[in-house]
């Protein structure tokens, strides 16, 4: 390489020597035209680019090579080096200088692919030679690297004159200003400093050098090592979220995952209480708190302002003394997933506490309904439809049954009902359940069925399911006081993976999907998830108690589904119903009820009833409707009680009718106990709580029933009579 430079170095001294004896000869005449036909026969000899021009730098000749980049509009020897390197014009001015001292000059220019040197020499007489020659890099220099660093030529302005093929490859695209490459975020050199790439932001090391001209040269090294020095690791680059804020609140510094955190919308103007929101009071109360020392090292879960979607961050504020000033480090956490946690555990606990009182309440419910409605069975017994006070007394009657069906909903939601499931095949239960619909929805909505036609059976229990359709209905026609369409639509799922939706995590399986949706008039999301809710109602006074959707909810729940619901207002409304699809195992078998009948009320029966009841009111009236029918009652207040009737007297019984839920000794344990000496007796248990509440003690004990509360005086003689028989 020296010995081919070496030659290339010799030849253009002789050219040059050439040139300048010819232009000696010439009398000061630069134009002669022998001189110039000489000139130009030794230009044309050499492989490079070689100009001759005035002083001013005006064209006087190109050799052939030069005049493959030539344009017919180029004048000046400026004309023609901007086109070859950037900046071309300054680099003749600089060239030009050199030579006005030295005679001659040297500058080489990094290009696309290589370099280019251009030299020039000052002759007598006032002509300038100019020599332009591109140098590629050698294959061995290619694969060694050379120059596959991103590499950066910048002006006195920042302006970036010249980007290699590694920067372009780095940052994407042609860059203009060092903006362009490094954000507002450009300072030292040597330091790592976020670029901006074409994948985003990339962390890179960064060295510059002084070039010629007031140029610099910026190299890049594309790093993720977080950068240390003297022993801390740079503020931009910790993995923790971390905001500098003044004590106006203002956002001085963040770092690269703050950043991302927040969505990168940070300006010099930023104040913290444009991105954050949620402390019940003002955001620069707090800070000023904080900045004082007074305010404590606990955090505070702060939701994000954001449109898009709910986001909570849990910051905590760090004091920090700068001279005559304080400041403050805010460490932030991204809490969306804690707060949608304790979301779905609070509205759990919720809805477990409505539960709870509303089974609590139905139950003491049930005990007072059994004794208003059997002590009116009474005197309905000594009274006939001539008599003045039978009408007041079916009355008291009739409004007793409603409060009992109220009692009702509020067992199907705490989820202790009484449930009777079997195997339904939602396509007939539907076509059947259709004929009644269509009656409910009136002349201006119209009902549209799909069923899917492979759809797996569920097992429920089927009156139950119909009621919570039929609610379902009724509310997407009152939806739509000017009419519409009400669509039910089924389907089987098979969920390959588990199902979130509305804090629920529906695990994999096979499943059957019933969807009712309206075109009415939606649900505000701030009411969305409180439809369930027991006396919870968008409609007015009188027009709903609020006890619909919160029976629906339960009687899924029990029945193992899930049920959830989607409304935009003005749009309407879907409801979703998901059952696990029946798989033929695991059927358990239905536990024996009492029956309901109608008594005849002048038949007479005999027989011993132990009658064990806690609730002295419902007590009294099952012994005299039992005395009535002739059967002989054996009192007793509790479960104690009874065993000690047993034990000491001895006497026969024949069934054994008793409360479930007592103080003490409850139902099933005494009659276990009671079974020891009185093996072959049967037993009605009695409840105001669901029959699944106690269905394992009392499957354990065998030739038992259940009559539920609240029951009429025909209910029990009844169930007593078939047990005795």
């Amino acid at each position: 390489m020296m010995y081919q430079w070496g030659l290339i170095g010799l030849a253009g001294v002789l050219l040059l020597s050439g040139v300048a004896l010819l232009l000696r000869r010439a009398n000061g005449a630069t134009a002669d035209t022998g001189a110039l036909e000489v000139v130009k026969a030794l230009c044309d000899r050499g492989k490079t680019e070689q100009i001759l021009t005035h002083a001013s730098g005006q064209i006087i000749y190109a050799n052939t090579a030069a005049q493959s980049h030539l344009k017919a509009q180029d004048e000046t020897v400026s004309d023609f080096a901007q086109r070859r390197a950037v900046d071309g014009a300054g680099l003749v001015s600089r060239l030009l200088a050199q030579a006005e001292t030295s005679t001659h000059g040297q500058e080489t220019v990094p290009q696309r692919d290589g370099s280019l040197s251009v030299r020039v020499q000052r002759l007598p007489d006032g002509c300038v030679h100019w020599t332009f020659e591109v140098h590629h890099p050698t294959a061995d220099q290619a694969q060694a690297g050379v120059p596959r660093l991103p590499m950066l030529t910048v002006g006195r302005s920042g302006t970036i004159l010249f980007m290699n093929s590694a920067a372009r490859n780095l940052l994407g695209e042609r860059k203009k200003t060092l903006v362009d490459v490094f954000g507002e975020r450009y300072g030292t050199a040597t330091e790592a400093t976020m670029v901006l790439t074409a994948n985003g932001e990339q962390q890179c090391l960064v060295a510059e050098f002084e070039a010629t001209a007031g140029r610099r040269e910026i190299y890049l090294l594309p790093t993720d090592v977080p950068v240390v020095r003297e022993g801390a690791v740079l503020f931009d680059e910790l993995p923790v979220a971390l905001l500098k804020v003044d004590r106006d609140g203002k956002v001085i510094m963040a770092n690269r995952t703050a950043r991302g955190l927040l969505d990168h919308r940070l300006t010099d103007e930023t104040l913290l209480s444009d991105l954050l929101e949620g402390l019940g009071r003002s955001i620069a109360d707090w800070l000023a708190e904080a900045v004082s020392g007074r305010g404590g090292a606990h955090s505070e879960f702060l939701r994000l302002k954001t449109d898009d979607k709910e986001a909570f961050v849990q910051v905590s504020l760090n004091r920090v003394v700068e001279g005559d000033t304080s400041s403050l480090i805010a460490v932030l956490s991204d809490a969306t997933e804690l707060k949608s946690l304790e979301a779905q555990f609070v509205q759990s606990q919720k809805m477990q506490a409505i539960g709870q009182l509303a089974g609590g309440v139905a139950h003491d419910f049930n005990n007072l309904l059994t004794a208003i409605s059997g002590h009116c069975d009474l005197l309905l017994l000594r009274h006939d439809q001539g008599d003045p006070d039978f009408a007041d007394l079916i009355q008291i009657n009739q409004n007793a049954n409603r409060a009992a069906a109220l009692v009702g909903q509020l067992l199907a939601f705490s989820r202790k009902q009484n449930l009777r499931p079997e195997i339904v095949d939602l396509r007939n239960s539907l076509a059947d359940l259709t004929h009644l619909l269509n009656r409910l929805v009136g002349e201006k909505v119209t009902l549209s069925l799909s069923n899917d036609p492979v759809l797996p059976a569920i097992r429920a229990d089927k009156r139950q399911l119909e009621q919570v359709l039929m609610n379902l209905v009724v509310n997407a026609r009152d939806a739509m006081p000017t009419g519409g369409e009400i669509r039910v639509v089924t389907e089987g799922l098979d969920l390959l993976e588990p199902m979130e939706r509305d804090r629920v995590v529906v695990p994999v399986g096979k499943y059957v999907s019933i969807s009712v949706s309206d075109e009415g008039t939606g649900i505000a999301p701030d009411k969305l998830q409180k439809v369930f809710e027991p006396f919870y109602t968008t409609k007015k006074t009188g027009e709903g108690t609020g006890l619909g959707l919160s029976t629906a909810y339960g009687i899924v729940k029990q029945t193992g589904g899930y049920i959830f619901v989607d409304s935009t207002v003005g749009v309407g409304t879907r409801f979703s119903l998901l059952f696990p699809a029946y798989l033929g195992e695991g059927d358990a078998a239905p536990v024996e009820v009492a029956p309901r009948k109608s008594a005849d009320a002048n038949v007479s029966h005999s027989g011993v009833v132990m009658l064990v009841e806690d609730e002295a009111p419902v007590r009294s009236f099952a012994t005299r409707a039992l005395k009535m029918r002739g059967f002989t009652v054996l009192e007793a207040g509790s479960g104690e009680e009874a065993l000690a009737l047993l034990t000491d007297n001895r006497p026969k019984v024949d069934v054994f009718v008793t409360d479930v839920i007592m103080p003490g000794v409850d139902g099933p344990t005494w009659v276990r106990q009671a079974r020891e000496d009185y093996p072959d007796v049967p037993v009605i248990f009695v409840s105001g709580y669901a029959e699944d509440s106690f269905s394992d003690d009392q499957a354990r004990i065998t030739n038992s029933s259940f009559l539920p509360k609240p029951f009429s005086l025909s209910d029990l003689t009844e169930a007593v009579h078939s047990k005795i028989g």
